[in-house]
């Protein structure tokens, strides 16, 4: 099993403690696909507008390793809206990864009458000490064009153009998290299993997302002593390559709005149990 690479370690550990909201890849989905629940009474974006949820990652004995903070505002221009995802490691971890700062900014739009969002760029910002890396992927929908340009660490750029196939959008793990949560991809319902598919850099791929039934549900709550917000048990099924752990499992709990209070990866290697929980959210 692959080790895992300190520059790799807070952006991995943070992307899979979110669960299904935030898968790490751009996510390529139908272009029609509509919410099945939320729409009907206020737009997508007016649903989140003015959001901010706020995370503390921790393993070992270290219960805030890392924080990270998520927030949804307009961006500016009419009709188009910004998500940030900005997180920082701390103490004894931030001290190893050098006071690591990862920053991903997703510049979005609402289509089809405000029922879904749609990534217009996704910027991703790495800075570990004083130096500063950086990946950005501009999405053209009237040429039909995905650009990805990646800025070295020594300022040198390297870019790339690919063709968005008819019919397609390639939502960025923001994005996705939105349209997700607002029933784009489909409502979500106890006890049922969904096949989330994924674009990375290898190839297609998906992965399993299970909502627990309401037993199993009620059973977690009585063991775990689960308090509010906690209102779905899902569970996350990956290779154990990806997770580098025993089983390849994640589980947590979303809220009712399905935002991720609290998840969990089990026997990662050197790290144990890895676990991620909300500390704060603002909702207008």
């Amino acid at each position: 099993m692959a080790s895992i690479k300190r520059r790799d370690f807070f952006r991995w550990i943070l992307g899979f403690l979110f669960l299904p909201v935030f898968p790490f890849h751009v996510r390529e989905t139908g272009a029609n696909s509509l919410s099945a629940g939320r729409w009907d009474k206020k737009s997508i974006a007016e649903f989140f507008k003015g959001e901010e949820l706020s995370y503390e990652i921790g393993f070992w004995l270290f219960k805030r390793a890392a924080l990270g903070k998520l927030s949804f505002r307009e961006a500016g221009k009419k009709g188009r809206y910004l998500a940030v995802l900005e997180t920082e490691t701390l103490g004894v971890l931030g001290f190893v990864a050098r006071y690591r700062v990862d920053t991903y900014r997703s510049v979005m739009e609402e289509v089809d009458g405000g029922r879904r969002l749609r990534s217009l760029s996704f910027e991703e910002d790495v800075k570990i000490g004083e130096k500063l890396r950086s990946r950005t992927h501009l999405f053209d929908y009237q040429k039909m064009k995905w650009v990805q340009i990646r800025r070295k660490k020594d300022g040198t750029s390297v870019k790339k153009e690919e063709e968005i196939p008819s019919g397609k959008n390639y939502d960025d793990f923001l994005t996705a998290s939105y349209n997700f949560r607002y029933g784009v991809y489909g409502e979500v319902e106890r006890g049922k299993k969904y096949s989330v598919p994924t674009f990375p850099k290898k190839g297609p791929t998906s992965y399993e997302v299970k909502v627990a039934t309401k037993e199993e549900e009620e059973k977690r709550k009585k063991s775990e002593k689960v308090k509010d917000e906690k209102d779905y048990f899902v569970k996350l099924s990956l290779d154990t390559e990806i997770t580098h752990s025993k089983e390849g499992l994640i589980e947590g709990w979303l809220s009712k709005d399905l935002y991720p209070v609290e998840g969990m990866i089990r026997d990662v290697i050197l790290f144990g149990n890895v676990t991620g929980k909300l500390i704060h959210k603002v909702r207008s």
